[in-house]
Formats: C-alpha cells, structure tokens, sequence
C-alpha cells in the first residue's frame, strides 16, 4: 500500500506540474484550481506513503519519476524541446535514484 501511495503522489504531483503551467502564473482559474488540489492530494499521498517508506527513499523516488514524468509531459504536451545536457541530467537523476535504492546501505528499506 505504501508504494500505491507514492505512485499516488508522484501523479498528482506531475498533474499538479502540468496544469501550474496551463494556468499562466494563476491567471485561469480552473488549471489553478486543479494545481492547488493536485499538491494537496500529492502531499496527503506522500504524506502516508512515508508511514511505510524512509524520507530519503520517497523523496528520491518521487522526485526523480517527477521530474521524468514532467519532462515527458513538457515535450508531448507543450510542445518543449529537451536537449542533450538536459537528457543528461535526467539519466542522472534516475541513475542515482537507483543507486540510492538498490546498492545503498545507509537508508533501510
């Protein structure tokens, strides 16, 4: 349940992304209001999620598949160009997620 909680929160907090967006610095109303509840639904999910998860473990997960996710997002949907140092970066990010998860041995799982 506590995985099915952060997977809960990492898409609210990508739909929360996406439409902070669409609502041109909080001038439309209705993709600010789906902003301001997809945070509160991502940080009440990741909220429980760390009843079960280690801080460093969830955060690293949840903004690594954040930033991936958000970086799909930006391409498909706005239409926004990644490049190579950008990809990069990224690779980065979820190499080191991985690392921390699979080979660390300072965070208990």
């Amino acid at each position: 349940m506590k995985y099915l909680f952060l997977a809960l929160a990492i898409i609210f907090e990508v739909v929360g992304s996406s439409f902070l967006a669409a609502s041109n610095g909080f001038t439309k109303w209705i993709p600010s209001t789906i902003t301001i509840v997809s945070y509160l639904a991502c940080f009440v999910f990741l909220s429980q999620a760390l009843k079960g998860i280690p801080l460093g473990v969830a955060y690293a997960i949840w903004g690594g598949l954040g930033i991936v996710l958000t970086a799909i997002i930006s391409v498909v949907v706005f239409k926004q160009r990644l490049d190579l140092p950008a990809i990069i970066g990224i690779i980065l990010i979820v190499t080191g997620v991985i690392v921390m998860n699979f080979f660390s041995k300072s965070v208990a799982h």
